[in-house]
């Protein structure tokens, strides 16, 4: 079945049980993305994530694993991102069973074509659910900003929720990310709802994140031990500010993403990096080889649980820091060899 993105919040805030699989497509990845999380939360689900690759590889393992009584019991959601058609004899052996325990997402790397088959599965079927978010004007990114504001307990005037969306580049996720600290500066809750000041977004804001916050990221993503840990040398004895850092490691996480989930499909390096900009393009072309889809992903949940270390934890900023970009520079460097 397929439903437009206007009507799809309230059928996955509320999903339906027979429901078994859920296809997220379009141009607007970030919105894709936010709607399968509503849907996990709408579940209290565990996101149980598996590569498209894996699942291509052993194309029974999704029907086994929906089907199955989990260990320790509780609801499960099957993660596939990025989709493509390597994943359709799954999704026909998923719709084929008789009863499921786990119902599977699946989120595609930009539109699909109308002669996918993947697609026509996800739409002719009546527990399958379509979702194509293409993507938004600047007003509904406005709007999306407003809601994200409010399931923070953040409330906004349209100018800042404007602005939000643009600091964001029109990116829901990022922006979500920003709302979250926000609200955590400001102490706001759903329960407690609070007035979103614009002296709170400019000094916590997207654009606090320069240059010199990304190098860190950067060299631990590209495999540089040698030169991270000069960097992260230089940047103790500033006594530079750990979260700044995580932020722009979460932008550059993000950012990549989409790229690397191209050069997947084929694309080369070089052809996807014209996208990027000019200052950028040298350090994304030693990045994007090292890493796959699943890998950032799993990278960019660890730099997620990093800053809720460091800011609701009484652990040593700079340590944790330190020790989370060097294990990511040691993956990298693994990788490129």
């Amino acid at each position: 079945m397929k439903l437009h993105r206007d009507k799809a919040a309230a059928a996955l805030d509320r999903p339906d049980p027979s429901c078994r699989f859920y296809l997220f497509s379009g141009a607007d990845n970030a919105s894709s993305r936010l709607f399968a999380q509503r849907l996990l939360t709408a579940l209290t689900a565990e996101k149980i994530s598996v590569s498209a690759p894996q699942v291509k590889s052993d194309p029974a393992w999704l029907a086994d694993e929906a089907a199955s009584l989990p260990m320790f019991g509780g609801a499960r959601l099957l993660w596939i991102e990025p989709a493509g058609e390597e994943i359709v004899p799954a999704i026909e052996a998923l719709l084929a069973l008789e009863r499921i325990e786990a119902p599977a997402v699946a989120i595609t790397n930009g539109s699909l074509k109308k002669t996918s088959t993947l697609l026509k599965l996800a739409e002719s079927s009546k527990v399958a659910l379509h979702v194509a978010s293409e993507q938004q004007t600047p007003r509904e990114q406005m709007t999306a900003v407003t809601e994200l504001a409010r399931n923070e307990g953040l409330r906004v005037t349209p100018a800042l929720a404007e602005r939000i969306a643009e600091e964001a580049g029109g990116d829901l996720i990022l922006a979500q990310l920003e709302l979250q600290k926000f609200a955590l500066y400001a102490g706001a809750s759903p329960d407690q709802p609070t007035e979103l000041d614009e002296t709170v977004v400019d000094a916590l804001g997207i654009d606090q994140a320069e240059a010199e916050y990304g190098r860190a990221g950067d060299l631990a993503l590209a495999g540089d031990v040698a030169a991270l840990a000069t960097e992260l040398a230089l940047m103790d004895a500033a006594a530079m500010d750990a979260i700044p850092v995580v932020r722009a490691l979460q932008r550059r996480l993000l950012m990549l993403a989409p790229l690397r989930a191209r050069v997947e499909q084929g694309q080369p390096v070089g052809s996807v990096t014209q996208s990027v900009w000019q200052r950028d393009k040298p350090i994304v072309s030693r990045i994007l080889p090292r890493w796959t889809g699943p890998r950032l992903s799993e990278a960019f949940q660890r730099v997620q649980k990093l800053e809720r270390e460091i800011l609701l934890r009484p652990v040593p900023p700079g340590a944790a820091l330190g020790e989370t970009l060097m294990q990511l520079a040691r993956v990298a460097a693994a990788n490129g060899r």
